[in-house]
C-alpha cells in the first residue's frame, strides 16, 4: 500500500494519476463505511474527561487489555467504553501502536453517551494525515512502517 504514497501529493490533497487527479472523499467515506459524516459537533465538547481509568501499560498488549476490562454478567459502562475504544485504535483508526492506548477514548466515551459523533470525518482526517506522512518519509527515503486506515486507501 505505500507504494500509493508515491502519486500523492501533499500539496493539492490528491493522487496524482496518468487520468488525472483523484483523491477519497466524505462520500466515499459514506459508501463504503456507513460511518456518520453529517453530523455536527463542536469538537471542544470532546475534550470532556472520561469518568473510566481505563489501564493500557504493561498488561500484555490487546489480549490483556481484554481481559483487563471484560467483566461477567451485563455489559457495564467502564466495559462498554473500554470495547469500543478497542474497536475505534484498533479496527478503525488502526493506532501505530502495538498495543492499547487511550487515544480514542474521548471518542467511545461520547458514542456510549449516545452522543451524534461524525466519525467518518475523522477516518478522513486520518487518512490524509496517513498519506501526508507517508509521502514525507518517502521523501526522506525512509520506510514507510507507519501504523494508519490503509485498509480505506
Amino acid at each position: 500500500m505505500s507504494a500509493a504514497s508515491y502519486f500523492w501529493s501533499n500539496t493539492l490533497n490528491v493522487f496524482l494519476f496518468k487520468q488525472g487527479p483523484m483523491t477519497p472523499t466524505l462520500i466515499d467515506v459514506k459508501i463504503l463505511t456507513g460511518l456518520d459524516i453529517d453530523s455536527e459537533i463542536n469538537p471542544f465538547n470532546l475534550l470532556v474527561n472520561s469518568s473510566h481509568k481505563l489501564k493500557t501499560k504493561k498488561i500484555g498488549g490487546w489480549s490483556g487489555y481484554i481481559s483487563e476490562h471484560m467483566e461477567q454478567g451485563s455489559v457495564s459502562e467502564r466495559e462498554h467504553v473500554a470495547f469500543l475504544t478497542l474497536w475505534l485504535e484498533r479496527f478503525i483508526f488502526c493506532g501505530s501502536t502495538c498495543g492499547p492506548t487511550t487515544n480514542c477514548q474521548h471518542l467511545a466515551q461520547a458514542l456510549v453517551n449516545k452522543k451524534q459523533i461524525p466519525l467518518g470525518r475523522y477516518l478522513l482526517g486520518a487518512v490524509y494525515r496517513l498519506l501526508h506522512i507517508a509521502t514525507q518519509d518517502l521523501m526522506l527515503k525512509q520506510t514507510v512502517a507507519h501504523g494508519g486506515p490503509w485498509w480505506f486507501i
